[in-house]
């Protein structure tokens, strides 16, 4: 073979900056190739279950208030039965605290107060607070759901 004929050994800058390119291609179309392949798996959000059981009727004595704090929520038990409402603010969905020794459920945010039935008494809350439904589990247990709201003021009795 001629030594003209013989492919030269040493890279041309013109070969360095073809290989170049197509390497930055070849990534770029891989990139693309794993983001849509990303894209078109399906994406499923689980919650978490939005009901809960609050233990047994005679556990709760009259004038009780039970806090739970994983579903926000709060159990009350007054001489007509029984009540669940919502710890979460109206106003600005701060969660709220009972408050024993005055009988009431205050936002520490900006000091809005409600009284056990879930009504307005002070602050910028514009609304009362949401009142869950509840039935009895067939354990006898209470069963709250949070994702059924009821109107105001409801007393749920056995």
């Amino acid at each position: 073979m001629a030594d003209e004929d013989r492919p030269d050994p040493e890279i041309t800058r013109r070969r360095f900056f073809q290989a170049s390119g197509v390497a930055a291609c070849a990534a770029a179309a891989g990139g693309a190739a794993v983001l849509s392949a990303d894209f078109l798996r399906p994406r499923v959000l689980f919650e978490p279950p939005t009901q809960f059981l609050a233990g047994s009727p005679e556990a709760i004595e009259i004038g009780q208030v039970v806090t739970n704090e994983i579903y926000r929520a709060y159990v009350i038990r007054v001489p007509e039965g029984f009540r669940a409402l919502s710890s979460v603010c109206t106003h600005l969905g701060c969660v709220t605290r009972y408050e024993p020794g005055k009988n009431i459920i205050a936002c520490p945010c900006h000091g809005s107060r409600y009284a056990l039935d879930g009504e307005v008494l002070a602050g910028p809350a514009p609304r009362p607070l949401p009142t869950f439904e509840m039935t009895i589990s067939p354990k006898g247990e209470i069963a709250i759901d949070t994702a059924v709201v009821v109107p105001t003021g409801t007393v749920f009795r056995l």
